[in-house]
């Protein structure tokens, strides 16, 4: 490749995998997002690693910019440490921070939640950078580039648009500057469709709430105490859950997508009108799911498919058109992927693998298993049919027990076979595999 491609970089925040058109809902409304996926690679057994913090998003963003596991991502793993987790290992070398090392100019906005000195390191150009986990969507506190690479919150100016636009139209003003002279790394991290859920006017009312379907997993109250039940994202709604107000949150959560999706063809626009659209790399993914009601919850604090499976799709040159691709795969594979689809090196910190074998057909797999964690109660395992995990009580919260879901016949996760002995050598074989990857990647619950 004698050009460069342009990388645009686009993550979500909680909007799980299930919540596409392209991806089997008939309900909500992405004709982008489906028009991306028919032209490029889809990849449907997507999932995040989780994180040894409340606030999940921070660790699972963290691994997509460092391309390193859970454990390695970030400052300070040790579980009985209870802060925010939020710097960046400073040793990797930053995705964005890579490119920009490569002749790459990077630019930024929207949502950074980790810290300020690794954003320092990657871009070069920013504009409306929110540094933080959530706030009103049409009050966010912003700022512009800072040379002196503090980002000081004294800096901060209240945006003057919905997040969704604030953030896509500062996007769209880079591309429209944009000469084809130099590549760009664009990375745009919408707020979307994150609580509080109030879609802007013109999609506030566009799903009406008793239409909305309740998902075959809908329950009033989760079954057992899961190690975190009352956190705040647990008390958006009542308990028990009532069908009536879990429409709400549901028509709510469908029309921040619908706003964000509208956006993202607004910025799809721009780059064909800018020349751009034939050499740029695009990426659409989320930090993680949520489960909006799905199993009696409505954060995304578990291991269940509604919160680790998030969307991941590749379009440009490279990529191969309308391609769903079912091996298992996780977010942070995005890094080498999009270094081999640049002719970069894959710097040798990086522990993600890379998805071209996938989408070139010379590889049915990357990985066997995929894992994923939530702060130290819960640890999942899972293969391309059957999925385990393990809970763990802490104190006098959660409960010592295990799942097992067998997803080829049971995609709801409604029917745990845990107890079931005609299946006991799977729940083996995976608590093994589990154990196994604990113990290769430094899990800090077994010294514990």
């Amino acid at each position: 490749m004698t050009k460069k491609p342009n990388v645009l970089f686009l993550i979500a925040d909680d909007h799980r995998a299930s919540a596409i058109g392209a991806y089997g809902d008939p309900t909500v409304r992405t004709p982008t997002m489906d028009r991306l996926c028919a032209e490029g690679s889809s990849f449907r057994r997507n999932c995040h690693m989780g994180g040894l913090r409340v606030a999940v998003c921070v660790p699972t963003r963290a691994c997509v910019h460092t391309g390193a596991h859970v454990f390695r991502a970030s400052v300070g793993n040790d579980i009985s440490d209870r802060g925010p987790l939020n710097v960046l290992d400073p040793g990797h070398t930053y995705l964005a921070e890579h490119f920009r090392l490569n002749g790459y100019t990077s630019f930024a906005t929207g949502k950074w939640h980790n810290d300020a000195s690794s954003f320092a390191r990657s871009f070069d150009e920013v504009e409306n950078v929110f540094f933080g986990g959530m706030d009103d969507h049409f009050a966010v506190p912003v700022q512009d580039f800072d040379p002196s690479g503090e980002y000081d919150k004294g800096r901060q100016r209240t945006g003057d648009q919905f997040s969704t636009d604030l953030f896509g139209d500062a996007a769209i003003r880079f591309l429209d500057r944009q000469d084809g002279s130099r590549p760009f790394f664009l990375y745009c991290a919408f707020t979307a469709p994150h609580d509080p859920r109030t879609p802007p006017p013109d999609w506030a009312d566009a799903y009406r709430p008793e239409a909305m379907p309740l998902p075959a997993n809908f329950a009033g109250i989760h079954p057992f105490d899961n190690g975190d039940m009352w956190l705040r994202d647990e008390q958006l709604a009542g308990f028990p859950r009532t069908a009536e107000e879990t429409r709400r949150h549901i028509a709510e959560y469908y029309g921040m997508i619908s706003d964000m999706d509208e956006k993202i063809g607004e910025m799809l626009a721009a780059l064909s009108r800018n020349g751009l659209a034939e050499d740029t790399i695009i990426v659409y993914t989320a930090d993680h799911g949520l489960s909006v009601g799905q199993h009696g919850l409505l954060g995304k604090q578990n291991l269940y498919d509604h919160s680790v499976r998030v969307p991941l799709i590749l379009r440009g040159p490279g990529v191969p058109a309308g391609k769903q691709i079912d091996a298992l795969t996780h977010t942070y594979d995005v890094y080498p992927s999009l270094c081999e689809l640049a002719g970069l090196e894959i710097p040798d910190s990086v522990d993600a693998k890379s998805l071209l074998p996938l989408m070139e057909g010379t590889a049915g797999e990357i990985r066997p298993y995929l894992h994923s964690v939530y702060m130290h109660v819960q640890r999942m395992a899972q293969d391309r049919e059957w999925k385990l995990i393990n809970y763990r009580r802490d104190g006098d919260q959660g409960s010592d027990r295990t799942q097992l879901f067998h997803l080829a016949s049971d995609p709801w996760e409604l029917n745990d076979l845990a107890e079931d002995a005609s299946v006991a050598k799977e729940r083996e074989r995976l608590e093994e595999e589990l154990a196994r990857w604990q113990e290769e990647t430094g899990d800090p619950v077994l010294t514990a």
